[in-house]
């Protein structure tokens, strides 16, 4: 035999609340599945207090089965249903407690306990007599409802009336009671007064019960003491048409049905207006039951995928908002960083560069400078000195004098260097503490010596040069002297000519000695002047190629340092990338599930709405 398309629907339901961990929802599904399966329409009946309730039941069965009066007030749950014969026993347990008050309609459909009874025994329960069967169970707390039997036609085909202690503004004991039967109601009767419009209290319970049944009636009772009673059904059905409530009124008197019941008036009977709620009863709810429960389970199946699909959409959201924004942070402030240490490393090496190029200039300037007083002091030294005898000491204090500049030139070079080196290292500390320290870089002073200084030439004054020269200045003296005293008749060689001669040899003897002493002066002059320039190419060759292997260390060092760090942040940054692509891909296969849970828990929403759409109300039945 083919199972009812509504209970494929809510065997779906069940299958969806257990997929996505639900169970307290599966379970309730379950428990409603095997209540709708079975053969009983219950029915609940609700209403606040002294709006006819109970009397109402009384007079579509015929019976005085629930207590009324002033003063009486059903506190437990009543279940008629048929029975060969009169019956009623009182079944033992606590009330049945209520989820809390201010939660949603499907909270207390799909979220409540799900409560099993114990299977209870005849002797577990109380048998009564019918007529005192509440007002005995009334004001029991060991009583958690009573059941009554009676042989009713309109019972027969299984329908069950439930009647419910009386709900209220606040939810006490007795609400809690008569809320928690409406999870497992095919259909409610709602009872009001007709002496008075609906109350905004009962149009909020209407619309709560409509969202856990689907089939609800609004029953205005105690129409015999309103004349124009017709006139306030008319505007309640308009109101609750204003308020989209699909509910059927009808307008009832049960004292009216009581006494046509006890006199068999026919007429009266009609008056009392239950042969049209009867009739409803019969016919639109017994003859349709396939259509009842294909409207329960609709309605509890779109509860239970609209609960479902709720934290899914809150998910899906989260999932397309992107990953975490801890790692997406870190590999945003990861790319920064790198950025920045771009920026820096060519700002080390610009600094490196301007400070060496500084230094080279006034290294330089410092060398030229210190051989340049060097050279003055040597030319004012020959001025006077005679290098054929000083030569050896002058020699001596030369190579001190540049050996003394050398090493403060060096020792400058190495002190800048050092100044430089910890200057970068400072600013590369703040990424690299222990990135180099100036030990490490710069290297020991030279020590290699200055060269062998070569003395000039000088040519010796011989005493035969001396004899050479003086004769050749005396025999000027002596002809000049000797003709000019032939005038005087005195013979060429003469004492004045020969003194002259005398004199004019010595004369020419001195002034070469002179001439020979300022030629050997400045070649000594010279020879210094070119050895000082030789000692400054090769000393300042020396100190740039100093000053250049300490740059290219100090360079690689920073290249080194930068590489490190850049592989470093660059492999941080590689590996949170990793993550976020994995999470990436995660994310979206979790996205394609979470999607397609909703589009199957959507396309469940709409078959259970196909199984249970918003009904429009008949109209007023009087």
């Amino acid at each position: 035999m083919k199972a009812s398309p509504w209970l494929d629907v809510l065997d779906e339901a069940i299958r969806s609340c257990a997929a996505h961990d639900r169970t307290d929802l599966a379970g309730r599904l379950r428990a409603r599945r095997a209540e709708l399966a079975g053969p009983k329409v219950r029915v609940v009946v609700l209403g606040a207090r002294g709006q006819g309730k109970s009397q109402l039941l009384n007079g579509l069965l015929g019976a005085a089965v629930c207590a009324v009066g002033d003063d009486v007030t059903t506190t437990v749950p009543t279940v008629i249903e048929y029975a060969t014969g009169p019956v009623a026993a009182l079944v033992p347990g606590s009330p049945v407690p209520l989820v809390e008050a201010g939660r949603g309609a499907d909270s207390l459909v799909l979220e409540g306990p799900v409560h099993s009874a114990p299977a209870l025994t005849s002797a577990d329960r109380t048998s009564v007599s019918v007529e005192s069967a509440t007002a005995v169970a009334n004001g029991r707390p060991d009583v958690a409802r009573v059941e009554i039997g009676l042989p009713r036609a309109l019972l027969e085909t299984g329908l069950t009336l439930v009647d419910t202690p009386p709900y209220g503004s606040e939810p006490d004991e007795h609400a809690r009671a008569a809320l928690a039967t409406l999870p497992s109601a095919d259909a409610v009767l709602l009872t009001t007064d007709v002496t008075r419009e609906l109350a905004p209290g009962e149009l909020d319970v209407l619309e709560r019960v409509l969202a856990w049944c689907p089939t609800v009636a609004v029953v205005l009772t105690k129409t015999d003491l309103v004349p124009g009673w017709q006139r306030v059904a008319e505007r309640t059905r308009a109101r609750l048409q204003q308020q989209g409530l699909p509910v059927t009124v009808f307008g009832v008197s049960s004292a009216l049905r009581l006494i046509a019941a006890r006199k068999n008036d026919a007429e009266l009977n009609t008056e009392s207006g239950f042969p049209a709620l009867v009739s409803y009863l019969h016919h639109e709810l017994m003859g349709n039951v396939d259509v009842l429960r294909r409207r329960c389970a609709g309605l509890l199946a779109g509860l239970a995928a609209e609960r479902i699909v709720g934290p899914l959409r809150e998910r899906l959201r989260e999932l397309q908002q992107g990953g975490d924004s801890e790692l997406s942070a870190r590999y945003r402030a990861a790319s920064k960083q790198l950025e920045r240490l771009q920026r820096e490393a060519s700002r080390w090496q610009t600094m490196l560069s301007d400070e060496v190029a500084d230094l080279t200039a006034d290294l330089d300037y410092d060398l030229r400078d210190r051989t340049r007083r060097i050279l003055r002091e040597a030319d004012e030294y020959f001025e006077v000195a005679d290098p054929a005898k000083d030569w050896t000491a002058f020699e001596d204090w030369l190579r001190e004098n540049l050996t003394a500049a050398a090493e403060a030139n060096s020792r400058w070079l190495l002190d800048r260097f050092e100044w430089i080196t910890r200057k970068l290292a400072n600013v590369i500390a703040v990424h690299r503490p222990d990135a180099f320290a100036p030990e490490d870089v710069l290297p020991a002073r030279p020590t290699d010596e200055i060269a062998e200084l070569r003395g000039p030439n000088f040519e010796k004054f011989s005493i035969g040069q001396k004899l050479f020269v003086g004769m050749r200045g005396s025999y000027s003296g002596l002809l000049m002297f000797g003709l000019a005293t032939t005038l005087a008749g005195m013979d060429l060689i003469n004492p004045i000519s020969i003194g002259a001669g005398v004199a004019f040899g010595a004369k020419s003897v001195f002034e070469e000695r002179g001439t020979r002493l300022k030629r050997r002066q400045s070649a000594a002059r010279s020879a210094a002047h070119r050895y000082v320039d030789d000692f400054f190419l090769a000393y300042g060759k020396e100190s740039k190629d100093t000053v250049r292997l300490i740059h290219r260390e100090l360079r690689d060092r920073c290249t080194t340092v930068a590489q490190e760090l850049r592989t470093e942040i660059s492999e941080a940054a590689a590996r949170v990338k990793q993550v976020i692509d994995a999470e990436a891909a995660e994310r979206g296969t979790a996205m394609r599930d979470v999607a397609r849970r909703i589009d199957e828990l959507e396309l469940l929403r709409r078959r259970a709405e196909a199984l249970a759409p918003r009904s429009v109300p008949r109209g007023l039945t009087a």
